[in-house]
């Protein structure tokens, strides 16, 4: 008899291989993996010569990816996938699901059910399948009115070559949004944008929600320039983007009206990071997404003998201080109750500032965890900075 470990597995599988035939399968991500030589394998369904076919991708910590196509046997081969990641995504048009097994064999599966009864519904659209040489479609056309307004498409929605770039990076960001939106209220939501800067992701994200979800959406955007603030006040009435707020204030005095649902922050500078971080997480988000820019504090205090074969070398002292500070937040985050992952948002082509630190609430967080991970926390500061403080 199976057990009920391989029972949700084969569920999982099954519902997969469902979304795939009925053409509503956009993508899986298989995470945590069981072979610690691999980072993580993504299964996307792909034409190749007119064939319709799944293509697994699996990337591995030697910067190799290795392709396989699936078109015979779906289910079997989907299932022996299952059983080699402890995390798994499905994305399709029919909804989002997730499955998560503990080191200790517990197992959590969230809305595959209800995205099996979107599938049988038949209210899904269409999902069309890539091809090796087909351009990637993207969440936004280029022709919604704020990309107009921002200066990233012409009149006629075609994005200006030099925002390129930009306009990749809110459409993977909005594939991010995408990823979580199971995790957050799906009738009305309280988001917030700290340190937004121009407020390019603040745009995307509300009309995301508004316009896409049909979410009543509140939205409160912050930033300490005011002729930022009143020029992207400017661009949400020209759009009709009555609900969302533009602030000027320092956000580390800034007092949030509302229980956020999302907090958001893209390239907040150094130390202004940790302040969203913190702020979001004392406020209980029940999701952050923060790309961190520069990496200052951490490298100016650093005292650490152990690693001075590194921090002799000003390049490698900084490139090792960036993932230190990453990863001494996320144990921060961690402590607060959140399960936390380091992404990466865009191409690094595209901008080197490149790591997403995605935190999602935990509902019954454990608490010998959290006081696990702040003892990690306190541990590494003192190996790396001696006496110094990180932030103080």
């Amino acid at each position: 008899m199976e057990s009920k470990t391989s029972d949700k597995r084969a569920y999982l599988a099954a519902l997969i291989a469902d979304l795939y035939l009925s053409k509503s399968l956009e993508k899986v991500v298989f995470s945590k993996p069981a072979d610690k030589s691999e980072i993580k394998s993504t299964l996307t369904p792909k034409n190749i010569s007119g064939k319709s076919v799944l293509q697994l991708e699996t990337f591995t910590k030697d910067n190799k990816a290795y392709h396989k196509n699936i078109s015979e046997n779906v289910v079997k081969e989907i299932g022996s996938l299952t059983e080699n990641y402890f995390q798994i995504n499905v994305i399709s048009t029919s909804g989002s699901c997730q499955y998560m097994r503990s080191k200790g064999g517990k197992e959590t599966l969230i809305d595959a059910e209800k995205v099996r009864k979107a599938l049988l519904s038949g209210s899904f659209a269409e999902h069309a399948d890539e091809g090796n040489d087909k351009v990637k479609k993207y969440i936004l056309s280029g022709s919604e009115p704020f990309l107009k307004g921002l200066g990233i498409s012409d009149a006629n929605g075609r994005v200006h070559d030099k925002m390129q770039s930009k306009y990749r990076q809110i459409n993977r960001f909005l594939e991010h949004i995408k990823a979580i939106e199971s995790e957050l209220p799906n009738d009305s939501i309280n988001i917030y944008d700290l340190c937004c800067g121009k407020s390019y992701l603040s745009f995307a994200v509300y009309h995301y929600f508004v316009n896409v979800l049909k979410i009543k959406t509140y939205m409160v955007c912050v930033a300490l320039k005011g002729d930022v603030i009143d020029y992207c006040k400017t661009v949400a009435k020209k759009a009709g983007f009555s609900g969302m707020n533009f602030i000027c204030a320092d956000v580390s005095k800034y007092r949030l009206e509302r229980k956020p649902d999302l907090v958001i922050s893209l390239h907040a500078c150094d130390l202004a990071t940790d302040m969203v971080l913190d702020k979001a997480s004392e406020n209980g988000a029940k999701v952050i997404l923060s790309t961190p820019c520069c990496h200052h504090e951490l490298n100016k205090k650093i005292d650490c003998k152990e690693l001075e074969f590194v921090t002799r070398h000003s390049m490698l002292r900084q490139k090792m201080c960036d993932a230190l500070t990453d990863a001494m937040r996320i144990l921060k985050l961690e402590s607060k109750g959140y399960s936390v992952d380091a992404l990466e948002l865009i191409d690094p082509e595209d901008t080197p500032k490149n790591v997403m630190i995605r935190a999602i609430k935990k509902e019954k967080p454990d608490k010998k965890v959290m006081e696990k991970s702040f003892a990690e926390y306190e541990k590494v500061e003192k190996f790396l900075m001696g006496e110094n403080k990180y932030g103080n």
